[in-house]
């Protein structure tokens, strides 16, 4: 609802302000916490700096791709992207990671296929939009798990990486007279400074209640943000939803129960075995 606000505004502009105003933020933040040491730590390890500009990348083109989404009116898109994410993370465990996905798993995972093969056969064209949100986050996730900073100092390290390519995009733009800066309300230019800490709140959020539940409970939760966007997508802003699209969505959705009631099962019997 918030990028609908700004679909006056060019997807790729709206990145470019999320980033720089995120950046802000975070630092804001950082300084009230005084964690500064590991910038200095940062120096000796081009490692390390590589793979958060690799992040870096990954989030910069989820963040295009769903603001673009949205305002060019494929919400529905989006959130079947969202729904298919946890999936892609179970085939990522298995064949980067090495992880041994259980057989209902895996299960869930060729129903979900089907869903995307489905869509893709009534397009005409796979879903694109889906597919780029669900790997791009697939893989950022990846890269964060493995990564040696926390949850801020991650955020903070990638958005300082895009910042310096954020402002010479807004300089060129804001000179050639294309930019909101220049040309946009008041109303457009407070949406777009508060992208910072509607991007980086929520992001935040995230990483600390992860560390506080369970897996199978994280995975259950983020099925309600796709929902969200899938209901507003169809009741809200009428997006044009064919009875034959329903299929795919039904396969998907299945998947999920069966990913998720085979998670609470196995956690259940794990924690009963332990007792």
């Amino acid at each position: 609802m918030y990028f609908h606000l700004l679909s006056n505004v060019a997807a790729f502009e709206v990145v470019l302000h999320r980033t720089l105003w995120s950046l802000l933020f975070l630092l804001g933040l950082l300084s009230v916490r005084g964690r500064w040491s590991w910038l200095g730590e940062l120096a000796g390890q081009p490692r390390v700096l590589a793979a958060f500009a690799l992040s870096a990348t990954l989030l910069a083109v989820n963040w295009l791709t769903y603001i673009w989404s949205v305002t060019h009116h494929h919400v529905l898109d989006s959130s079947l992207g969202y729904f298919i994410l946890p999936l892609v993370n179970v085939a990522i465990g298995f064949f980067v990671l090495r992880e041994r996905p259980r057989r209902y798993q895996w299960v869930a995972v060729c129903v979900a296929a089907s869903g995307v093969l489905w869509l893709a056969f009534q397009a005409g064209h796979p879903p694109w939009i889906a597919l780029v949100l669900a790997l791009s986050f697939g893989f950022y996730g990846l890269l964060r798990k493995v990564a040696v900073l926390g949850a801020l100092e991650g955020l903070v390290l990638e958005t300082m990486l895009l910042s310096p390519l954020a402002i010479i995009a807004l300089a060129w733009l804001s000179w050639q007279g294309n930019s909101a800066l220049v040309s946009a309300d008041p109303f457009t230019l407070t949406w777009l400074v508060l992208a910072g800490p509607l991007t980086a709140i929520p992001l935040l959020l995230f990483a600390a209640g992860a560390r506080r539940i369970s897996l199978t409970t994280l995975g259950i939760l983020q099925y309600i943000s796709p929902t969200l966007q899938f209901g507003l997508g169809v009741w809200f802003y009428k997006e044009a939803f064919e009875p034959a699209r329903m299929v795919g969505f039904l396969l998907i959705w299945l998947a999920l129960v069966v990913y998720s009631v085979e998670g609470w099962q196995f956690s259940r019997s794990r924690h009963q075995s332990s007792v």
